[in-house]
């Protein structure tokens, strides 16, 4: 199983497309926040994912959830844009609420800067920013094991 992380694509619907077009192969895309509307482009030309997409601080007048909740392969994740948890200072309440949900790795972004991180048995992982930093993330799971990387479009 195939996931692609993305976050804070802040209108940068071409990075966002590369990064489609380079990951075909992929099973699951998940937004963590501050989308505009790529999403929902990106949804139209590539219809065979499954998307998990939340609400950034930037995301204005959409419906989408602050957190989602969902399981692949046996693996429990929580994602969230980050805002609520207060990650810009920290990540222990990330940590926590992801503890509490019994989430086994958390998904965040908001920083724009890349973190993979596995803390107490739970991996904090933040893509960065497509839309400025030009990164994202792949997380694979084989086998029970994961394998995360972070990746930079050139």
């Amino acid at each position: 199983m195939k996931i692609i992380v993305v976050s804070d694509t802040h209108g940068s619907y071409r990075n966002f497309k590369k990064v489609m077009q380079l990951h075909r192969n992929a099973d699951i895309v998940v937004h963590c926040g501050d989308s505009r509307d790529e999403v929902d482009h990106i949804k139209m030309e590539f219809p065979d994912k499954v998307y998990h997409t939340v609400k950034g601080n930037c995301d204005f007048g959409t419906m989408l959830p602050l957190t989602e909740e969902f399981t692949a392969d046996g693996i429990k994740f929580l994602a969230t844009h980050g805002h609520l948890y207060n990650v810009k200072y920290g990540l222990l309440d990330l940590f926590m609420a992801a503890k509490e949900k019994g989430a086994d790795i958390a998904l965040y972004g908001h920083t724009h800067v890349a973190h993979d991180e596995e803390v107490d048995g739970i991996r904090l992982f933040n893509p960065g920013s497509l839309g400025y930093e030009k990164s994202f993330g792949v997380i694979e799971i084989r086998d029970g094991q994961v394998l995360s990387n972070i990746a930079r479009l050139p």
